[in-house]
């Protein structure tokens, strides 16, 4: 593996860098108190080629590889995670899963539209009782013939309310099991689809987490993805891709924490001199930039392996599991380094510790993580 990046992996990471600065930045605490989702700040990602970033260009994408991915994610988390999860499911749920599996013509009509940033897509495969447990899903598909009558309820969707395509997962034949599960392509506005109410939450405030509903909607027969039953499948090998994003968006709150906490132990002093000089706090900063460094090197290893068209099963699992534990980790000590000052909104790591949490349950806990990994050892 090179770890020496192309000049034009650096290009793009310091254009997010910039973008982060300039852009995010400013507003980002009110943006979190008051639930404030980033439109502007999204539509300028999208102009910027942020949210279809590994699409092929011919698809309105920039055709990137995904370590520029990661190198974006990265810089765009170390300031705002809600806007950070937003270009991970676009890029990495909806345009990824498209571009693979769509047919040509699913392609044209929505994939486009997504690469480009004229819209944002989400994927709804989570319910009220199917969380891990993708397999148990209750919202039906009935094969009408020409069209699917679609019913049942999506819980914690990214992007529930502002998204145009949803990517929606249902059971259509539950004698089948996993087998007869597919994945369709549901537009906004559709009778009987409705957006549910949006969810309070800890952290990624400024992200748009919704319930959805469906109702009787007639979802034509072109817009599933894949043969009939491939639904299950689709939805796991893009979970498998989407696990470099997640794991890119801890990496980079993990880093914003950490370079927060290193700039204001170089300043705030303690019994007469600057607290990086104390060892009980610069072994802190030190274990951080280690763990942080650890968790690059997963991140990038998972992005070259996909690339390189490999099973990335087992490294985008350990590269989300670890970077997950590396953001809650890095983000509790961010806040202790800077004591009292750490525990009021002014100063960003709580809301990096609040935001940390999150990246250990979506997209697979960290106890399917593991679950994965430990089936891959055992092959």
């Amino acid at each position: 593996m090179d770890f020496n990046l192309s000049e034009e992996q650096l290009m793009i990471q310091q254009a997010a860098r910039d973008f982060a600065q300039n852009e995010l930045l400013p507003g980002v605490i009110e943006r979190d108190r008051d639930q404030k989702f980033p439109v502007e700040q999204v539509k300028k990602m999208g102009e910027m080629g942020l949210l279809g970033m590994m699409v092929d260009p011919k698809y309105g994408g920039a055709g990137m590889d995904s370590v520029s991915y990661v190198l974006a994610m990265e810089e765009i988390a170390k300031v705002d995670a809600s806007a950070a999860v937003v270009m991970s499911v676009n890029n990495s749920l909806v345009c990824a899963g498209l571009e693979k599996f769509a047919s040509e013509e699913q392609k044209v009509k929505y994939l486009t539209p997504l690469a480009s940033g004229q819209v944002i897509g989400a994927f709804a495969l989570s319910e009220p009782e199917a969380g891990s447990d993708a397999t148990s899903q209750k919202t039906t598909a009935e094969d009408k013939g020409d069209y699917y009558l679609l019913n049942g309820i999506k819980n914690w969707i990214t992007n529930g309310g502002t998204a145009t395509y949803y990517i929606v997962i249902a059971q259509t034949d539950p004698e089948k099991k996993h087998k007869g599960i597919n994945a369709f392509i549901v537009e906004r506005g559709w009778e009987g689809f409705e957006v549910g109410v949006k969810e309070d939450k800890l952290g990624i405030r400024g992200s748009d987490t919704h319930s959805l509903i469906f109702n009787n909607v007639k979802v034509p027969k072109e817009n599933r993805i894949g043969a009939d039953g491939f639904g299950f499948n689709f939805a796991m090998a893009v979970l498998n891709g989407g696990r470099i994003g997640i794991a890119s968006q801890a990496l980079g709150i993990a880093s914003g924490a950490y370079e927060l906490a290193l700039k204001y132990a170089k300043t705030r002093k303690a019994f007469k001199t600057e607290i990086i000089n104390h060892q009980a706090i610069a072994f802190k900063l030190a274990d951080m930039a280690t763990q942080i460094t650890a968790a690059r090197m997963l991140c990038f290893k998972a992005a070259c392996e996909k690339d390189a068209g490999q099973d990335i099963s087992e490294s985008g699992a350990m590269a989300k599991l670890y970077s997950s534990q590396v953001a809650m980790d890095t983000t509790i000590e961010a806040v202790q380094i800077h004591g009292g000052y750490g525990y009021v909104k002014e100063y960003h790591v709580e809301r990096f510790m609040r935001d940390a949490k999150i990246t250990q349950i979506y997209e697979g806990t960290s106890e399917i993580q593991k679950i994965v990994i430990s089936r891959s050892i055992a092959k």
